[in-house]
């Protein structure tokens, strides 16, 4: 078995702004480096063998905090665990994204879910290989963990109007190559809050 826990990397401007970040690389802010040190501290609190992140600079700068401060190797760069594309709708606020596309239409360029599981479980999965028996830390985005999250429940979590906070983290385990959820740690939080995978 391996123990694996995925972090939330730390807030950005665009998250202070309700922006939909996606795939646009966007940095980390004082708050969000805040959170990775904070979210460090607590994750000392267990022994861990190794550290990977989305190469995304908000998740890699995270995961790059959490590294120092537990003392384990820079983190190993998972290109499959980075956030939905959310295609037309990267960079627009909550309320433009309400005006742009109505409930229900087709946004051009938008990763389903499925889409974002096909990529990431190969990643998550071989990276666990590779510590077999180990605890490993797998920084990344709100969009992958919910989607994730959402696949192994069977739909039942994230629950409506939780939301996959900033530097929060959720344990998983890989029994016999199959992935299964631990503890989900997700916050109750108002409905017109960002949504987890902007």
């Amino acid at each position: 078995m391996t123990s694996l826990t995925l972090v939330r990397h730390g807030q950005t401007d665009w998250n202070l702004q309700r922006r939909i970040q996606g795939q646009t690389d966007i940095p980390l802010n004082d708050t969000g480096r805040r959170q990775a040190r904070q979210a460090g501290d607590l994750l000392a609190e267990r022994r861990w063998d190794a550290i990977a992140a989305s190469p995304l600079s908000r998740a890699y700068e995270t995961a790059s905090i959490i590294s120092a401060r537990l003392g384990l190797l820079d983190p190993h760069p998972l290109p499959g665990l980075v956030e939905r594309h959310h295609g037309a709708m990267e960079g627009m606020t909550s309320e433009e994204r309400r005006e742009a596309f109505a409930a229900g239409a087709e946004v051009p360029g938008l990763e389903t879910d499925a889409m974002i599981i096909d990529r990431v479980l190969p990643d998550l999965s071989a990276f666990a290989a590779r510590h077999e028996g180990e605890s490993v830390l797998v920084v990344t985005h709100g969009g992958v963990i919910g989607s994730l999250v959402k696949h192994l429940s069977g739909g039942e979590l994230p629950a409506a109007g939780q939301l996959i906070a900033n530097g929060s983290f959720h344990d998983f385990s890989l029994v016999d190559g199959a992935l299964e959820i631990v503890a989900f740690n997700g916050t109750a939080v108002d409905e017109d809050l960002v949504p987890q995978d902007a």
